[in-house]
């Protein structure tokens, strides 16, 4: 949402909003000029003088139906059109690399636009995260053209309330199909049965993971070719051998049909962001970028705000901030951050994301927490929700097999710290944990040596 209100913003339109919380991303977007209120406002809008014939309402499908603004623009038929949508019809205009997954999509979008960006390709990109090198979520192109239709558009590709489908990429990555979303989706299947109808409006070329079923199913129809596999652990289209962590560095091999990159160094941390750099660069070098220009673009790339995120970095403390909220992506970096310091004590802090995914995944979230050696267990942020009956953090924690576990609400975290001999720690979630980052780093900062 915050990308298309920069866009609008920067195509001199004024733009003004909602959001439930004030975050360093509102203040942000408020210094750029946008108006933004964090309290239901409803029947008041009556009183700002909005025009139905000169205003577009934009729609995230975080807001609850019960809201009352959108339901005062709805009675009094403004245009209304979800996010997803008006995403579709800025990027049809331009040549679109839309990435899609249930998870990976935001980091190996946004290296994507870097590698472009710092290329001699160039591109535009809205952005899942807030990129790290650009400090924004919208990047735009260097030079303006009437004519778009060859300019590069690297787009996230949502797959939740299959909003991806409103996209029609030339070029399309998958990254993964795991289930999520099961309250939009019902069953698994219809999750992946989503994704193969975005797979078929890749119009040139789509690189999907080579071990998911789906690429299986896609190759097994494809007659001209344009299922590309990509992957970290076998031989496919595009791969990579020789992987090694130096410290908290990955280097690797890139192979791919013409040829052999050597010696690829990532400037970002984690085995999972090795694979999103495969993919990233099969689909820069289709693009257009060269070898050089990929090896540069991998090396600088600094990462995203909330992904793999280190917020201190010391020799005897590392503090690290992610987004992850499926079992999937907290595996992933729990088992990173053990590998990469080994023998020190991984203290994880996970707020869940929603009632729904809560209930969907109580197994894998007690089991993927339970790879940490401690583990504080917040409250469930409820976003978009109202409570469900019997859903509480209660149900994780209670299967967490690592004894060393604590049931606690935010405003406990910074006491508890107090009380331990802290090495590495992670903070997790897609809620409004990150309102926890700046306390804890201060109190780490002031309190520790």
């Amino acid at each position: 949402m915050s990308a298309i209100a920069r866009y609008f913003n920067t195509q001199k339109i004024a733009v003004m909003g909602y959001d439930k919380t004030e975050t360093e991303l509102t203040k942000n977007l408020v210094n750029e000029g946008i108006k933004i209120h964090y309290t239901d406002q409803g029947n008041e809008l009556a009183n700002l003088g909005f025009n139905p014939e000169t205003t577009l309402v934009v729609l995230t499908p975080a807001i609850p139906k019960n809201h009352e603004e959108y339901n005062w623009f709805q009675q009094n038929a403004f245009t209304i059109l979800k996010r997803s949508q008006v995403l579709g019809i800025i990027t049809d205009a331009y040549k679109t690399i839309g990435v899609a997954g249930t998870h990976g999509k935001t980091t190996t979008s946004t290296l994507l636009a870097h590698i472009l960006k710092q290329s001699s390709v160039d591109c535009a990109a809205f952005l899942g995260g807030v990129s790290t090198n650009y400090n924004s979520n919208l990047l735009l192109h260097q030079t303006h053209q009437t004519e778009t239709s060859n300019q590069l558009m690297v787009v996230e590709a949502d797959e939740f309330d299959r909003s991806f489908l409103t996209l029609h990429p030339s070029i399309g990555i998958i990254t993964s199909t795991d289930a999520d979303h099961l309250d939009i989706y019902g069953e698994h299947e219809a999750l992946k049965q989503s994704f193969a109808d975005y797979a078929n409006q890749v119009s040139e070329v789509l690189f999907i993971k080579k071990e998911l079923e789906l690429y299986a199913d896609l190759k097994a129809v494809d007659k001209s070719n344009r299922i590309k596999s990509y992957s970290i652990i076998q031989q496919a289209d595009v791969y990579a051998s020789n992987i090694a962590i130096k410290g908290d560095t990955y280097y690797f091999d890139l192979h791919t049909n013409d040829e052999l990159l050597t010696n690829l160094h990532l400037g970002i941390p984690g085995l999972h962001n090795v694979e999103n750099a495969v993919a990233a660069g099969a689909a820069a070098l289709h693009a257009g970028v060269t070898a050089d220009e990929l090896r540069n673009g991998l090396a600088s790339f600094s990462g995203v705000k909330r992904r793999f995120e280190y917020i201190l970095k010391t020799q005897n403390l590392i503090y690290i901030d992610d987004y992850a909220h499926h079992p999937t992506e907290l595996s992933a970096i729990i088992g990173s951050v053990k590998k990469m310091y080994a023998g020190k004590n991984v203290l994880a802090i996970f707020q869940p994301h929603l009632y729904s995914r809560t209930r969907d995944f109580v197994d894998g979230f007690a089991e993927s927490l339970s790879i940490a050696d401690e583990v504080f267990l917040l409250d469930i942020y409820p976003a978009r929700e109202l409570p469900m009956e019997g859903v509480t953090s209660q149900l994780i924690f209670d299967k967490i097999t690592q004894p060393n576990k604590t049931l606690c609400t935010k405003a406990d975290v910074l006491k508890l710290l107090t009380q331990k001999n802290l090495e590495v720690i992670l903070t997790l979630g897609a809620g409004d944990i990150d309102t926890l980052v700046e306390p804890i780093a201060s109190y780490l900062t002031n309190n520790t040596h």
